[in-house]
């Protein structure tokens, strides 16, 4: 065989094959980053560490509790591994674990991979904390989640034996802190407010002073005050809305949130950006931040306020204008819920009676079990709805937020879905009470055009039907208030049969998208509550669609009415009709 081998010539044998596929070899290409072009750049991106911000505090701090519970349960399970091991090998390599796992090499293997698992997730842990620790928000000062009582000392003395042990060294971290923290406070004489026109002193700890014009009283501070009662208090409000309202250097105001189903009162003040400070609670039941307590939340913001001096050392973030609650923002207690009228994404909604007054409104509810993201969606349609008034667009009254479940109020519309209106009617309805409805919606989504706000989900369903017969068009849940919007979070819950190609196939929405759906609602007005492509499932219509399919016409359609939807389901955007045009087509047919 040796000699076969030494026999083979593979520059001769194989010389036809090489000359025919022989390739050149690849010449490297040569390049060089220009590091010119992240010179001017902003952010503050660097390696091996998270950049925090308004929009990603919540998810992280979420990450870091779940990791942290992660990281609690390896720990327990490296230890019965550990102790498994120890006695295995004490053993002569038998124990329970042991034998549960085959061998003692299975729970080395184990044990190692947990080791393993335990230094990754524990540095995971350790980067998003300390992340959240450079922005200084939300965060409690160590230890002041434990309550300042000494029962825990009673245990030291089963630590004694153990001096290095992490029990040991927390008992000591602990007892430092209630020292601590029982030492006096010492309140400094502040001369001079920093808000204008106001002077300021302390008698034994009383506060006196000259509140400028134009100011919100602080001063006059009665402890027994229910917070709700206090104008800057704004319940649940989500920290998004939050932000939008505190929009100068010093602006603040309190509000609630639960975390780690704990509910905490929250000072929310603009200072350099947005910061948030966590109301503490000493042993004796007082609120504080790093200064003195206070009996009340009320007198310890009206000390905050008045003293001029910053919230933490480390923010230097002072009060100078407290935000009240915008007219809009309803007390719960004032909302008496009624009989349920029907269930949206987020929660119920129901009739109710609003007081003062017991003028009866429609209230849609949020679940209280909901995440904060689905919360901030939830009340987003408020935010919208607030700044429209039109006759053929449900009228916005407030919203609560309290306390929960937080509510959107909006007038009762006494005739209900217009879709199950269209089907509970359809005998009685005359071809010309049709148009009127169609002219309806035509007139409330002309005037949501020249607002620039895209609806995305109009259909039957989300109109409703009032005295008279009058539409308005409701549920601005997936509403946008631009040109031209793009999904990028998927095409979740999308109404497929009412939405235009270009935003099922691309996420391009516009209100030429809004056309579209308008002509599938006309068809279902003339169909009097006909399901739109009937026997087709979603993904059988949207190929149909693409194909160039349409409906046909409903029996007892004006063709004129036809021709508008027609135009409505044009492939190409641009060749639509606006809704100004769609307006004036259909009043001219009404009055016809």
């Amino acid at each position: 065989m040796t000699s076969c081998a030494e026999q083979v010539r593979p520059s001769e044998e194989y010389k036809d094959f090489t000359e025919k596929h022989k390739t050149c070899p690849v010449i490297p290409v040569n390049f060089s980053f220009d590091e010119s072009l992240v010179e001017d750049t902003s952010g503050s991106l660097v390696a091996n560490a998270l950049a925090v911000d308004n929009l990603t505090i919540d998810w992280l701090r979420n990450k870091q509790m779940d990791l942290e519970a992660k990281l609690r349960d390896i720990q327990e399970r490296h230890v019965v591994l550990r102790t498994a091991a120890v006695s295995a090998e004490t053993n002569g390599g038998s124990s329970p674990e042991v034998h549960r796992l085959a061998s003692l090499d299975t729970v080395r293997k184990e044990l190692n991979d947990i080791r393993c698992e335990e230094h990754k997730i524990s540095r995971q842990a350790e980067v998003i904390k300390g992340a959240l620790a450079s922005l200084g928000c939300e965060e409690a000062p160590p230890g002041c989640d434990i309550p300042l009582e000494t029962s825990f000392i009673d245990t030291s003395e089963q630590l004694q034996d153990d001096p290095s042990s992490l029990a040991h060294k927390r008992l000591c971290a602990q007892q430092r802190l209630v020292s601590i923290l029982r030492k006096p406070f010492r309140r400094k004489s502040v001369p001079t407010s920093p808000v204008a026109g106001r002077r300021i002193n302390h008698e034994d700890g009383v506060v006196v002073g000259v509140v400028g014009e134009g100011e919100m009283d602080m001063d006059s501070v009665n402890p027994t005050r229910s917070l709700a009662d206090e104008e800057w208090f704004h319940g649940v409000l989500p920290r998004e809305e939050v932000v939008r309202l505190l929009k100068h250097e010093g602006d603040f105001l309190v509000r609630q949130t639960t975390r780690n189903d704990e509910c905490q009162t929250v000072l929310s003040v603009s200072w350099g950006g947005h910061k948030h400070f966590i109301v503490q609670t000493t042993a004796e039941g007082q609120y504080r931040f790093e200064g003195p307590a206070f009996p009340t939340i009320s007198a310890l913001i009206a000390y905050q306020y008045n003293n001029g001096q910053p919230v933490t050392s480390r923010s230097g973030a002072i009060l100078r204008h407290p935000i009240p609650r915008e007219r809009w923002e309803l007390n719960n207690d004032d909302i008496i819920l009624q009989d349920k009228i029907g269930r949206g994404n987020f929660g119920d909604v129901y009739k109710a009676q609003l007081k003062p007054g017991r003028q009866e409104v429609a209230v849609k509810t949020c679940r209280v079990q909901l995440p904060d993201e689905h919360k901030r969606k939830f009340l987003q349609e408020g935010r919208i709805l607030k700044q429209y008034d039109h006759p053929n667009i449900v009228r916005f009254i407030g919203i609560a937020v309290q306390k929960q479940p937080i509510m959107i109020v909006m007038e009762l519309v006494p005739g209900g879905s217009l879709l199950v209106f269209l089907r509970n009617h359809s005998a009685m309805l005359t071809e010309k009470q049709l148009v009127a409805m169609c002219r309806d919606v035509a007139a409330g989504m002309e005037y949501l055009e020249s607002k620039n706000c895209i609806h995305r989900d109009l259909a039957a369903r989300n109109c409703l039907v009032g005295h008279e017969n009058i539409v308005k068009i409701s549920d601005f849940g997936m509403s946008r208030e631009e040109e031209e919007y793009i999904v990028s979070d998927g095409m979740k819950q999308i109404p497929i049969k009412w939405t235009a190609p270009e935003a099922l196939n691309f996420g391009k929405y516009t209100s030429l998208c809004d056309v579209w759906s308008y002509g599938i609602l006309c068809w279902e007005v003339f169909s009097r509550g006909g399901t739109p492509y009937a026997g087709f499932n979603n993904t059988k219509a949207r190929e149909k669609i693409d194909a160039g399919y349409r409906m046909p016409s409903p029996d007892g359609t004006p063709e004129d009415m036809y021709r508008l939807m027609l135009k409505c389901w044009d492939t190409d955007p641009v060749r639509r009709p606006h809704f100004q045009q769609i307006y004036t087509l259909v009043d001219t047919l009404y009055n016809r």
